[in-house]
C-alpha cells in the first residue's frame, strides 16, 4: 500500500466521519452538563462508533457474501447514498441540525454517547459503507486491510480531539460557523 492509497482512505474516511461536523451534534447532547460528564460521552462515543466500524470491516463482506450481494452493487448504491447525502447537505438540511433535533426526542434512558453522537453522526451508514470497500477482502490483503484500519482509527482519534474541544471551537466560530461548518 503507497502513501497515497493511505491518503485517499483517509480523505474518504474524513469526508464520511465528518469529525468537524459532529462538533454541533457533541455540543447539543452535552448542554448543561459538566467536563468530565461530557469527556465521559466523547470516549464512549468514539468507542462505540469505533467498533461499529471495525464489525462492519470484519463482517461487512462477508455479510455480503452471504446475501450475494457483489461488491461492485454495493459500491454504487453506496455511491447514490453519499449523492444523496451531499444533496441532502446542500438544499436540504445538515447532518448535524437533524440529528441534534432528533436528540431532543431520546429518551432520558438512552445513552446519548450512542444515539445520536456514535451512530448516526460519527459511524454514518456512510462510514459502515466506506470502510467495506476500503477493506474489501477480494482486493486487499491483511496488511493493507490493517493499514486502512489503522487510517480509520486516526480519523476516529482526530474526531475525540475535535469532540473535547467542541466548547472551544464553538465559541471561536460561533453558531453561524457552525451552521456552515455542518453543510
Amino acid at each position: 500500500m503507497e502513501w497515497d492509497d493511505i491518503l485517499r482512505d483517509f480523505v474518504y474516511l474524513w469526508a464520511v466521519i465528518d469529525p468537524i461536523g459532529s462538533i454541533p451534534v457533541f455540543i447539543a447532547v452535552t448542554a448543561g452538563t459538566s467536563r468530565m460528564v461530557q469527556r465521559k460521552i466523547a470516549y464512549q462515543a468514539i468507542i462505540t462508533a469505533g467498533l461499529v466500524l471495525l464489525l462492519f470491516i470484519v463482517g461487512g463482506q462477508i455479510l455480503l457474501d452471504l446475501l450475494e450481494i457483489p461488491l461492485a452493487a454495493f459500491q454504487i448504491a453506496g455511491g447514490l447514498v453519499l449523492f444523496l447525502f451531499a444533496l441532502t447537505m446542500i438544499f436540504g438540511e445538515s447532518k448535524p441540525e437533524s440529528e441534534i433535533e432528533e436528540s431532543t426526542h431520546v429518551s432520558a434512558h438512552q445513552n446519548k454517547a450512542v444515539f445520536p453522537l456514535a451512530i448516526p453522526s460519527i459511524a454514518s451508514p456512510g462510514a459502515m459503507m466506506a470502510v467495506v470497500l476500503i477493506t474489501d477482502n477480494h482486493r486487499f490483503h491483511i496488511g493493507q486491510q490493517l493499514i486502512s484500519t489503522l487510517t480509520m482509527i486516526s480519523v476516529l482519534v482526530i474526531t475525540l480531539g475535535f469532540l473535547l474541544l467542541a466548547g472551544r471551537i464553538q465559541k471561536l466560530i460561533g453558531d453561524a460557523g457552525a451552521s456552515v461548518v455542518s453543510r
